[in-house]
């Protein structure tokens, strides 16, 4: 019995040293399976002209939210870097419109997004970055702090009404002033949001 486990040990050893010593391949592929995606958009629509003004719309990969976000462990490696906002693809706001964010005029175009917390993670930004750049880096979302930053954008923290397990993305607004709408990401137990001014119509 004693020489059966030692053969059997010795084997499994072997076994590891092999798997070990075998060259990984110098290129794999992911597809990611079945990709939930979200969406936010804003249409304006010319009643009268029954043709479009105009549009924009962020796209998101719905990562769910773990207990480890939570962790005070964890707090500072979370908050020390800037998160890809959202899983899979890039997050992307595509816009026809020239937009006022927080303040910061947007012109029309494709931005990839990412959110970037404070030191202290009581604040939060914003980050646009620029996807041609991306592009030509080649860069996955999840190399997004070897992304450039073309500039960030403050966001309002509030507080959620409870936890929310998978990243939502909404655009609210009046139906007396269509133009002012909320921007408001929610994800776990944050909750933060900016206004965006549309330019758009006469």
């Amino acid at each position: 019995m004693k020489r059966v486990a030692a053969t059997l040990c010795a084997s499994l050893l072997w076994v590891c040293i092999a798997w070990a010593q075998t060259e990984k391949p110098a290129m794999v592929a992911e597809d990611g399976g079945l990709q939930e995606r979200g969406s936010a958009r804003v249409l304006y629509w010319d009643t009268r002209a029954n043709t479009a003004f105009g549009q924009f719309a962020f796209d998101y990969g719905r990562p769910v939210w773990k207990k480890v976000y939570e962790d005070p462990a964890n707090y500072g490696k979370l908050t020390s870097k800037i998160w890809r906002l959202g899983s899979n693809y890039w997050t992307v706001l595509d816009t026809q419109l020239p937009l006022k964010i927080a303040g910061r005029d947007i012109a029309p175009g494709s931005y990839n997004l990412g959110l970037q917390p404070s030191a202290d993670g009581k604040s939060w930004s914003l980050a646009f970055i620029d996807p041609a750049k991306v592009r030509s880096a080649r860069l996955d979302a999840f190399q997004i702090e070897r992304a450039p930053i073309l500039f960030s954008i403050p966001m309002t923290t509030e507080q959620p009404a409870s936890p929310v397990e998978k990243l939502t993305i909404t655009l609210t607004y009046a139906k007396e002033k269509p133009k002012n709408v909320k921007l408001t990401i929610f994800w776990g137990t944050l909750q933060v949001s900016s206004p965006i001014e549309v330019t758009v119509g006469n």
